[in-house]
Protein backbone atom coordinates (compact mmCIF):
# COMPACT_ATOMS: atom_id res chain seq x y z
CA UNK A 1 0.00 0.00 0.00
CA UNK A 2 1.42 3.37 -0.96
CA UNK A 3 0.48 7.01 -1.36
CA UNK A 4 2.17 10.00 -2.97
CA UNK A 5 1.75 13.60 -1.93
CA UNK A 6 3.03 16.94 -3.17
CA UNK A 7 2.90 20.32 -1.48
CA UNK A 8 4.03 23.67 -2.93
CA UNK A 9 6.56 26.18 -1.72
CA UNK A 10 5.66 29.82 -1.20
CA UNK A 11 6.76 33.38 -1.83
CA UNK A 12 5.92 36.55 0.05
CA UNK A 13 4.68 39.04 -2.53
CA UNK A 14 4.69 42.06 -0.20
CA UNK A 15 4.84 42.81 3.51
CA UNK A 16 7.78 40.80 4.85
CA UNK A 17 9.27 42.17 8.09
CA UNK A 18 6.50 44.78 8.45
CA UNK A 19 4.06 41.97 9.27
CA UNK A 20 5.96 41.45 12.54
CA UNK A 21 5.05 45.04 13.42
CA UNK A 22 1.34 44.76 12.66
CA UNK A 23 1.17 45.42 8.92
CA UNK A 24 -0.56 43.16 6.40
CA UNK A 25 1.44 40.88 4.12
CA UNK A 26 0.54 38.69 1.15
CA UNK A 27 1.97 35.24 0.45
CA UNK A 28 1.25 32.84 -2.40
CA UNK A 29 1.89 29.26 -3.43
CA UNK A 30 4.30 28.57 -6.29
CA UNK A 31 4.44 25.57 -8.61
CA UNK A 32 7.61 24.10 -7.10
CA UNK A 33 6.86 21.11 -4.90
CA UNK A 34 8.15 18.72 -2.30
CA UNK A 35 7.13 15.14 -3.16
CA UNK A 36 6.69 12.34 -0.62
CA UNK A 37 6.18 8.64 -1.35
CA UNK A 38 4.94 6.69 1.68
CA UNK A 39 4.89 2.91 1.36
CA UNK A 40 3.68 0.31 3.85
CA UNK A 41 5.28 -2.95 2.68
CA UNK A 42 3.37 -6.24 2.46
CA UNK A 43 4.32 -8.88 5.08
CA UNK A 44 6.59 -10.67 2.57
CA UNK A 45 8.73 -7.51 2.23
CA UNK A 46 8.65 -6.36 5.84
CA UNK A 47 12.14 -5.13 6.79
CA UNK A 48 11.15 -4.30 10.35
CA UNK A 49 12.30 -0.68 10.14
CA UNK A 50 11.08 2.85 9.54
CA UNK A 51 13.17 4.22 6.69
CA UNK A 52 13.55 7.82 5.51
CA UNK A 53 15.17 8.33 2.13
CA UNK A 54 16.23 11.87 1.16
CA UNK A 55 16.80 11.19 -2.51
CA UNK A 56 18.16 14.60 -3.53
CA UNK A 57 20.98 14.26 -1.00
CA UNK A 58 21.65 10.56 -1.36
CA UNK A 59 20.95 9.98 2.35
CA UNK A 60 19.01 7.15 3.98
CA UNK A 61 18.11 6.93 7.67
CA UNK A 62 16.64 3.82 9.25
CA UNK A 63 15.33 2.96 12.72
CA UNK A 64 14.22 -0.56 13.79
CA UNK A 65 10.54 -0.49 14.74
CA UNK A 66 11.31 -2.24 18.03
CA UNK A 67 13.74 0.53 19.02
CA UNK A 68 11.12 3.20 18.28
CA UNK A 69 8.48 1.32 20.27
CA UNK A 70 10.81 0.97 23.25
CA UNK A 71 11.62 4.68 23.13
CA UNK A 72 8.10 6.02 22.70
CA UNK A 73 5.71 3.37 24.07
CA UNK A 74 4.70 5.59 27.00
CA UNK A 75 4.00 8.61 24.79
CA UNK A 76 0.49 8.38 23.39
CA UNK A 77 -0.82 10.53 20.53
CA UNK A 78 -3.76 10.16 18.17
CA UNK A 79 -3.71 11.05 14.45
CA UNK A 80 -6.93 13.02 14.98
CA UNK A 81 -5.43 15.18 17.72
CA UNK A 82 -2.31 17.14 16.77
CA UNK A 83 -0.22 18.12 19.77
CA UNK A 84 3.12 19.76 20.38
CA UNK A 85 6.26 17.73 20.94
CA UNK A 86 7.20 18.02 24.62
CA UNK A 87 10.81 18.83 25.59
CA UNK A 88 11.26 15.30 26.97
CA UNK A 89 9.86 13.75 23.77
CA UNK A 90 12.12 15.95 21.64
CA UNK A 91 15.18 14.91 23.66
CA UNK A 92 14.40 11.24 22.94
CA UNK A 93 13.96 11.96 19.24
CA UNK A 94 17.15 14.04 19.10
CA UNK A 95 19.18 11.22 20.64
CA UNK A 96 17.91 8.80 17.97
CA UNK A 97 18.81 11.25 15.21
CA UNK A 98 22.27 12.00 16.64
CA UNK A 99 23.09 8.28 16.45
CA UNK A 100 22.87 8.55 12.65
CA UNK A 101 26.02 10.67 12.43
CA UNK A 102 24.66 13.12 9.87
CA UNK A 103 27.60 14.58 7.89
CA UNK A 104 28.89 17.84 9.37
CA UNK A 105 28.24 19.66 6.09
CA UNK A 106 24.55 18.67 6.34
CA UNK A 107 24.04 18.92 10.09
CA UNK A 108 21.25 21.46 9.46
CA UNK A 109 19.16 18.47 8.33
CA UNK A 110 18.93 17.21 11.90
CA UNK A 111 15.88 19.27 12.82
CA UNK A 112 14.04 18.09 9.70
CA UNK A 113 14.81 14.46 10.51
CA UNK A 114 13.59 15.07 14.07
CA UNK A 115 10.34 16.50 12.66
CA UNK A 116 9.99 13.38 10.50
CA UNK A 117 10.36 11.03 13.47
CA UNK A 118 7.88 13.02 15.53
CA UNK A 119 5.23 13.12 12.81
CA UNK A 120 5.74 9.48 11.86
CA UNK A 121 5.56 8.04 15.36
CA UNK A 122 2.68 10.35 16.33
CA UNK A 123 0.53 9.44 13.33
CA UNK A 124 1.63 5.90 12.43
CA UNK A 125 3.27 4.60 15.55
CA UNK A 126 6.07 2.13 14.82
CA UNK A 127 4.83 0.29 11.73
CA UNK A 128 7.68 -0.60 9.34
CA UNK A 129 7.53 1.58 6.24
CA UNK A 130 9.56 3.55 3.72
CA UNK A 131 9.24 7.29 3.17
CA UNK A 132 11.05 8.78 0.16
CA UNK A 133 11.37 12.55 -0.26
CA UNK A 134 12.38 14.69 -3.24
CA UNK A 135 12.01 18.44 -3.69
CA UNK A 136 12.08 21.03 -6.46
CA UNK A 137 12.65 23.80 -3.90
CA UNK A 138 16.11 25.14 -3.07
CA UNK A 139 16.66 24.58 0.64
CA UNK A 140 17.09 27.41 3.11
CA UNK A 141 16.30 30.13 0.57
CA UNK A 142 13.05 31.47 2.01
CA UNK A 143 10.72 29.58 -0.33
CA UNK A 144 9.07 27.48 2.37
CA UNK A 145 10.92 24.21 1.75
CA UNK A 146 10.60 22.99 5.35
CA UNK A 147 6.86 23.73 5.46
CA UNK A 148 6.39 22.00 2.10
CA UNK A 149 8.21 18.98 3.56
CA UNK A 150 6.08 18.93 6.72
CA UNK A 151 2.81 19.35 4.80
CA UNK A 152 3.52 16.64 2.22
CA UNK A 153 4.82 14.29 4.94
CA UNK A 154 1.86 14.82 7.30
CA UNK A 155 -0.57 14.34 4.41
CA UNK A 156 1.07 11.11 3.26
CA UNK A 157 1.03 9.68 6.77
CA UNK A 158 -2.58 10.70 7.43
CA UNK A 159 -3.76 9.44 4.02
CA UNK A 160 -3.17 5.85 5.14
CA UNK A 161 -5.14 6.22 8.35
CA UNK A 162 -8.88 6.32 8.97
CA UNK A 163 -8.68 10.05 9.68
CA UNK A 164 -8.57 11.02 5.99
CA UNK A 165 -11.25 9.88 3.55
CA UNK A 166 -10.53 10.07 -0.19
CA UNK A 167 -11.46 8.05 -3.23
CA UNK A 168 -8.30 5.93 -3.51
CA UNK A 169 -9.67 4.27 -6.65
CA UNK A 170 -9.37 7.54 -8.53
CA UNK A 171 -6.15 7.48 -10.55
CA UNK A 172 -5.33 11.18 -10.43
CA UNK A 173 -4.04 13.85 -8.07
CA UNK A 174 -6.73 14.64 -5.52
CA UNK A 175 -7.45 17.56 -3.20
CA UNK A 176 -8.50 16.69 0.35
CA UNK A 177 -11.63 18.01 2.02
CA UNK A 178 -11.42 21.25 4.00
CA UNK A 179 -11.51 19.42 7.34
CA UNK A 180 -8.79 17.00 6.20
CA UNK A 181 -6.64 19.92 5.04
CA UNK A 182 -7.08 21.59 8.42
CA UNK A 183 -5.86 18.41 10.14
CA UNK A 184 -2.84 18.17 7.84
CA UNK A 185 -2.06 21.84 8.42
CA UNK A 186 -2.13 21.44 12.20
CA UNK A 187 0.24 18.47 12.11
CA UNK A 188 2.54 20.25 9.66
CA UNK A 189 2.67 23.22 12.02
CA UNK A 190 3.87 20.91 14.81
CA UNK A 191 6.65 19.71 12.50
CA UNK A 192 7.56 23.32 11.67
CA UNK A 193 7.83 24.10 15.39
CA UNK A 194 10.46 21.39 15.78
CA UNK A 195 12.43 22.81 12.85
CA UNK A 196 12.07 26.54 13.52
CA UNK A 197 11.05 26.93 17.16
CA UNK A 198 8.41 29.65 16.77
CA UNK A 199 7.14 29.69 13.17
CA UNK A 200 4.31 32.00 12.16
CA UNK A 201 2.24 29.24 10.56
CA UNK A 202 2.09 31.17 7.32
CA UNK A 203 4.35 28.88 5.30
CA UNK A 204 2.54 25.64 6.17
CA UNK A 205 -0.87 27.27 5.63
CA UNK A 206 0.06 28.47 2.14
CA UNK A 207 1.57 25.07 1.32
CA UNK A 208 -1.55 23.24 2.51
CA UNK A 209 -4.26 25.40 0.97
CA UNK A 210 -2.37 26.99 -1.93
CA UNK A 211 -3.54 30.12 -3.77
CA UNK A 212 -2.90 33.60 -2.32
CA UNK A 213 -3.23 34.47 1.37
CA UNK A 214 -3.26 37.78 3.22
CA UNK A 215 -2.15 37.73 6.83
CA UNK A 216 -2.21 40.38 9.50
CA UNK A 217 -1.89 40.16 13.29
CA UNK A 218 -2.30 36.39 13.24
CA UNK A 219 -5.39 36.43 11.00
CA UNK A 220 -5.12 34.66 7.64
CA UNK A 221 -7.54 35.35 4.79
CA UNK A 222 -7.62 33.34 1.57
CA UNK A 223 -7.88 35.60 -1.46
CA UNK A 224 -9.50 34.98 -4.83
CA UNK A 225 -7.01 35.90 -7.52
CA UNK A 226 -8.66 36.73 -10.84
CA UNK A 227 -5.47 36.95 -12.89
CA UNK A 228 -2.51 34.66 -13.58
CA UNK A 229 0.74 35.79 -12.00
CA UNK A 230 4.20 34.73 -13.17
CA UNK A 231 7.45 35.43 -11.40
CA UNK A 232 11.10 34.78 -11.99
CA UNK A 233 12.71 33.72 -8.72
CA UNK A 234 16.42 34.45 -8.51
CA UNK A 235 18.23 32.53 -5.80
CA UNK A 236 21.31 34.58 -4.93
CA UNK A 237 22.69 31.57 -2.99
CA UNK A 238 23.75 34.00 -0.26
CA UNK A 239 22.96 32.52 3.16
CA UNK A 240 21.26 34.81 5.62
CA UNK A 241 20.46 34.84 9.32
CA UNK A 242 16.70 35.40 9.52
CA UNK A 243 16.65 35.96 13.28
CA UNK A 244 19.39 38.61 13.03
CA UNK A 245 17.62 40.40 10.17
CA UNK A 246 14.28 40.45 12.03
CA UNK A 247 16.04 41.70 15.15
CA UNK A 248 17.81 44.39 13.14
CA UNK A 249 14.51 45.80 11.87
CA UNK A 250 13.11 45.81 15.41
CA UNK A 251 16.20 47.62 16.71
CA UNK A 252 15.85 50.23 13.97
CA UNK A 253 12.21 50.69 14.97
CA UNK A 254 13.32 51.33 18.57
CA UNK A 255 15.89 53.91 17.45
CA UNK A 256 13.54 55.65 15.00
CA UNK A 257 9.99 54.88 16.19
CA UNK A 258 8.18 57.64 14.31
CA UNK A 259 9.96 57.10 10.99
CA UNK A 260 9.63 53.31 11.13
CA UNK A 261 5.95 53.61 12.06
CA UNK A 262 5.43 55.48 8.80
CA UNK A 263 7.39 52.80 6.91
CA UNK A 264 5.30 49.97 8.39
CA UNK A 265 2.07 51.87 7.77
CA UNK A 266 3.05 52.43 4.13
CA UNK A 267 3.70 48.71 3.68
CA UNK A 268 0.29 47.96 5.18
CA UNK A 269 -1.36 50.18 2.55
CA UNK A 270 0.74 48.55 -0.20
CA UNK A 271 -0.41 45.07 0.86
CA UNK A 272 -4.06 46.08 0.96
CA UNK A 273 -3.85 47.81 -2.41
CA UNK A 274 -2.17 44.75 -3.95
CA UNK A 275 -4.99 42.60 -2.58
CA UNK A 276 -7.53 44.83 -4.31
CA UNK A 277 -5.61 44.63 -7.60
CA UNK A 278 -5.28 40.83 -7.46
CA UNK A 279 -8.97 40.30 -6.67
CA UNK A 280 -10.38 42.88 -9.11
CA UNK A 281 -12.14 41.44 -12.19
CA UNK A 282 -10.24 41.82 -15.46
CA UNK A 283 -12.53 42.69 -18.35
CA UNK A 284 -10.02 42.91 -21.20
CA UNK A 285 -6.33 42.88 -22.16
CA UNK A 286 -5.99 46.61 -21.48
CA UNK A 287 -7.20 46.28 -17.91
CA UNK A 288 -4.88 43.28 -17.39
CA UNK A 289 -1.92 45.35 -18.59
CA UNK A 290 -2.89 48.22 -16.29
CA UNK A 291 -3.20 45.87 -13.33
CA UNK A 292 0.21 44.42 -14.07
CA UNK A 293 1.66 47.93 -14.09
CA UNK A 294 0.09 48.57 -10.69
CA UNK A 295 1.57 45.34 -9.31
CA UNK A 296 5.00 46.41 -10.56
CA UNK A 297 4.64 49.83 -8.91
CA UNK A 298 3.59 48.30 -5.60
CA UNK A 299 6.46 45.81 -5.68
CA UNK A 300 8.90 48.63 -6.43
CA UNK A 301 7.60 50.71 -3.54
CA UNK A 302 7.79 47.76 -1.17
CA UNK A 303 11.40 47.10 -2.18
CA UNK A 304 12.28 50.72 -1.45
CA UNK A 305 10.76 50.42 2.00
CA UNK A 306 12.63 47.16 2.64
CA UNK A 307 15.82 49.04 1.83
CA UNK A 308 14.75 51.60 4.44
CA UNK A 309 14.49 48.74 6.93
CA UNK A 310 18.08 47.74 6.19
CA UNK A 311 17.41 44.21 4.92
CA UNK A 312 18.67 44.47 1.35
CA UNK A 313 22.08 43.12 0.31
CA UNK A 314 24.65 43.64 -2.45
CA UNK A 315 23.51 40.43 -4.17
CA UNK A 316 19.88 41.62 -4.12
CA UNK A 317 20.85 45.02 -5.51
CA UNK A 318 22.78 43.24 -8.26
CA UNK A 319 19.61 41.38 -9.30
CA UNK A 320 17.67 44.65 -9.27
CA UNK A 321 20.24 46.30 -11.56
CA UNK A 322 20.23 43.41 -14.03
CA UNK A 323 16.43 43.23 -14.30
CA UNK A 324 16.07 47.03 -14.43
CA UNK A 325 18.10 46.99 -17.68
CA UNK A 326 15.15 45.14 -19.22
CA UNK A 327 12.58 47.44 -17.56
CA UNK A 328 11.47 44.66 -15.19
CA UNK A 329 10.52 45.13 -11.55
CA UNK A 330 12.11 43.09 -8.76
CA UNK A 331 12.00 42.92 -4.98
CA UNK A 332 13.45 40.65 -2.32
CA UNK A 333 11.16 37.99 -0.86
CA UNK A 334 11.42 36.71 2.69
CA UNK A 335 14.02 37.81 5.19
CA UNK A 336 16.38 39.54 2.75
CA UNK A 337 20.11 39.78 3.38
CA UNK A 338 20.60 37.47 0.40
CA UNK A 339 18.18 34.63 -0.26
CA UNK A 340 15.73 35.06 -3.15
CA UNK A 341 14.48 37.92 -5.31
CA UNK A 342 11.19 38.10 -7.21
CA UNK A 343 10.95 39.58 -10.69
CA UNK A 344 7.47 40.16 -12.09
CA UNK A 345 6.96 38.68 -15.57
CA UNK A 346 4.41 40.73 -17.57
CA UNK A 347 2.02 38.89 -19.86
CA UNK A 348 3.45 40.59 -22.97
CA UNK A 349 7.13 39.94 -22.18
CA UNK A 350 8.74 38.07 -25.08
CA UNK A 351 10.53 34.76 -24.60
CA UNK A 352 13.62 36.32 -26.19
CA UNK A 353 13.86 39.01 -23.49
CA UNK A 354 13.17 36.44 -20.77
CA UNK A 355 16.04 34.30 -22.01
CA UNK A 356 18.41 37.28 -21.97
CA UNK A 357 17.41 38.19 -18.42
CA UNK A 358 17.99 34.64 -17.20
CA UNK A 359 21.33 34.42 -19.01
CA UNK A 360 22.51 37.70 -17.42
CA UNK A 361 21.48 36.58 -13.94
CA UNK A 362 23.02 33.14 -14.30
CA UNK A 363 26.27 34.72 -15.47
CA UNK A 364 26.40 36.33 -12.00
CA UNK A 365 26.28 32.87 -10.42
CA UNK A 366 22.60 33.05 -9.51
CA UNK A 367 19.97 30.33 -9.94
CA UNK A 368 16.78 31.26 -11.82
CA UNK A 369 13.39 29.60 -11.48
CA UNK A 370 10.28 30.61 -13.46
CA UNK A 371 7.10 29.98 -11.49
CA UNK A 372 3.34 30.32 -11.66
CA UNK A 373 1.97 32.05 -8.57
CA UNK A 374 -1.20 31.38 -6.59
CA UNK A 375 -1.88 27.85 -7.77
CA UNK A 376 -2.88 24.59 -6.10
CA UNK A 377 -1.99 23.55 -2.60
CA UNK A 378 -1.52 20.03 -1.25
CA UNK A 379 -2.51 17.08 -3.47
CA UNK A 380 -2.61 13.33 -2.90
CA UNK A 381 -2.24 10.40 -5.31
CA UNK A 382 -2.89 6.72 -4.53
CA UNK A 383 -1.12 3.93 -6.37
Amino acid sequence: MEVRTRAPGKIILVGEHSVVHGSAAIAAAIDLYTHVLFRLPPPSENHGSVELELKDMGLVFSWPSKILEEAFHSLHTLPSTPQSCSPAHLRLITSLVEEKNIPEAKIWLSSGVCAFLYLYTSIHGYKPATVAVTSELPLGSGLGSSASFCVSLAAALLALTSEVSVDDGNSQWLTLTESNLELVNKWAFEGEKIIHGKPSGIDNTVSTFGKVIMFKSGELTQMKSTMPLRMLITNTKVARNTKALVAGVSERAVRHPSAMYIVFTAVDFISKELANVIEAPAADDISITRREEMIEELMEMNQGLLQCMGVSHASIENVLRVTAKYKLTSKLTGAGGGGCVLTFIPTLLSNNIMEKVVADLESCGFQCLKVEVGGKGLEVYFG
